[in-house]
């Protein structure tokens, strides 16, 4: 059967409709570019009242009179001004040609890249053995699951690897044990990549772990003088996130604000006295020069060094009492800060029921500064003399009613050679330098929830203060200044923050003046007049004491 032709008007017409669709296309493309700067400022127009209608909506209604007036005044001014309306239409036309201009940044993509996808995916089928249960009807973590349900938010950093991970667990895994807990930092820390520190925050309530990356902290502090009050002390500085106050420190000639861990001392503090441990060269001595020095600016300190020598720059200031490095002088300075403490304790007591307030040489705060006591304690058991830390009981007991602070520095190794009463009171603690778990725990009480760092710097530790939070500390650097191996800016600085030497008491007298002379023996008549008035005698002057003691 031969095949009809088909009518012209098929055969012709499709090539005629593509023509036209060409000429409507070519047409339309002309109209846009003429029209381009209309449809722009068009755009601009409708943003700006969008923006104005926002801005009218979150504008209180006991506002929106003023706003009018003022709105209402601006447009009377601009009407009687010259050219007023012509400039004020033109301003809106170029707000609007600004506001109504596309936006030319190229859009990120949405969702991660193939190798961040891997990354994601390494993540999931390595928390599949711990986030997985056999008899889990519906479970969110199997092998070629789906990781986007068990990631809701993460972040990369510029080389691929995760700085932010929001991760979703079921609810029957037990995130209340410290083990279980553990295994997982432990395993994101190593797929996620070494080298740097995390934070974990676990969200017991929501079954959420927030894993983020933390900044390296600065060790660059130079010893200063920090802006506290009396009874504050600066023993190091954290991260941003862990506290909610900042110090202005100075870098030479730049400034910057960081966070302090600040450890508060005296009559209203709930951790009178510090436990420092570390290892050897971890800087516990250059925290407890940081401490002296920032005592000395109130109160009086006593030393007690168990060999290591490094406190020679205190020797002959003012406010500190004395510096024993052998076993006599540490068991004479300790018995003296016993009975100082006693005194200050029945003084206090005294003034109380007498209706007076405390006398003037019990408010200074007297500190004790104990480095690597245990040493003594061989020499002691080997004399046949009681350990210097058996002294320790009564100041570290009502040292906090007295105004008495007692810090004690050792070494992880000699943790059994302190006395019980030491680890008893001492609640404010804080641990320098490389350690296990296991020592965390024993020393803080507590882990940190964040990983260890791969190079740990001198000074560099954790910090609890009783039963607050473990926080990350880096000491500021407090060297030695007569140590040939500290550099000239960290020697002038702790140089610069020593107190002035004391007066010898054979010093040359200076000539006084007349009027001197006369206001001395008024002040003099009138001591005089008021010893013969007290009933009891006053006890001696902690400097005499110290004196004395052999």
């Amino acid at each position: 059967m031969a095949r009809r032709p088909l009518p012209r008007i098929l055969s012709t017409g499709s090539a005629q409709i593509a023509r036209s669709r060409d000429l409507a296309r070519t047409a339309a493309d002309s109209a846009t570019d003429v029209l381009h700067p209309l449809i722009t400022i068009t755009r601009g127009l409708r943003r700006l009242a969008v923006a104005g209608r926002h801005r009218w909506a979150d504008t209180p209604k006991d506002r929106r009179g003023p706003l009018l007036f003022l709105v209402a005044s601006v447009v009377l001014v601009v009407a009687l001004a010259p050219y007023g309306p012509l400039l004020a239409a033109i301003t809106l036309m170029a707000a609007a040609a600004w506001q109504g201009r596309e936006d030319r940044k190229p859009s990120k993509p949405e969702g991660p890249d193939e190798s961040q996808t891997e990354r994601l995916k390494s993540l999931y089928e390595a928390l599949v053995p711990y986030f997985s249960l056999a008899g889990d009807p519906s479970p969110l973590y199997a092998h070629g699951g789906e990781w986007e349900k068990a990631f809701p938010a993460y972040e990369f950093d510029g080389s691929g690897r995760v700085t932010d991970l929001v991760i979703r667990y079921p609810a029957y895994f037990t995130d209340g044990e410290v083990d279980s807990r553990t295994r997982i930092e432990q395993l994101l820390h190593a797929k996620s990549g070494r080298g740097r520190e995390y934070h974990f925050t676990w969200d017991e309530e929501g079954n959420r772990l927030t894993v983020t990356v933390l900044s390296p902290l600065p060790t660059d502090i130079a010893a200063q003088r920090f802006v506290t009050t009396p009874g504050e002390t600066v023993l190091g500085f954290t991260d941003p996130t862990q506290v909610q106050r900042t110090l202005p420190l100075s870098y030479g000639e730049e400034q910057r604000d960081v966070p302090p861990v600040v450890w508060r001392t005296g009559i209203r503090s709930t951790e009178p006295h510090l436990l420092i441990m570390g290892q050897p060269g971890s800087g516990t001595s250059t925290l407890m020069r940081s401490i002296a020095l920032q005592a000395l600016q109130h109160g009086d300190v006593v030393i007690v060094e168990g060999g290591t020598g490094e406190y020679a720059c205190l020797t002959g200031r003012d406010g500190v009492l004395a510096i024993e490095c052998g076993l006599a002088g540490a068991l004479a300075a300790l018995e003296w800060a016993a009975h100082e403490t006693e005194r200050r304790l029945i003084a206090a007591n005294r003034a109380r029921q007498a209706g007076h307030p405390p006398p003037e040489d019990t408010k200074r705060p007297l500190w004790l500064l104990l480095d690597r006591p245990s040493a003594f304690a061989h020499l002691a058991a080997a004399d046949g003399r009681k350990d210097p830390q058996s002294l320790l009981q009564v100041p570290l007991r009502h040292g906090r009613a007295a105004n008495v602070t007692v810090v004690v520095a050792d070494q992880l190794d000699n943790a059994d050679a302190l006395s019980d009463a030491v680890r008893q009171h001492t609640r404010a603690r804080v641990v320098l330098g490389p350690a296990t778990a296991d020592q965390l725990a024993g020393a803080l009480g507590a882990l940190p929830a964040t990983t260890p760092a791969a190079d740990v710097p001198p000074g560099r530790g954790y910090a609890r203060l009783g039963a607050g939070p473990v926080h990350r500390l880096q000491v500021p650097s407090t060297p030695d200044p007569y140590d040939d191996a500290t550099s000239d800016t960290d020697r002038q600085a702790v140089l610069a923050l020593l107190p002035p030497h004391t007066t010898p008491a054979d010093a040359k007298p200076v000539e006084a003046t007349p009027a001197e002379t006369k206001a001395a023996a008024a002040k003099a008549l009138e001591a005089e007049s008021a010893e013969e008035e007290q009933t009891e005698t006053e006890p001696l002057p902690a400097e005499a004491v110290v004196a004395e003691a052999p």
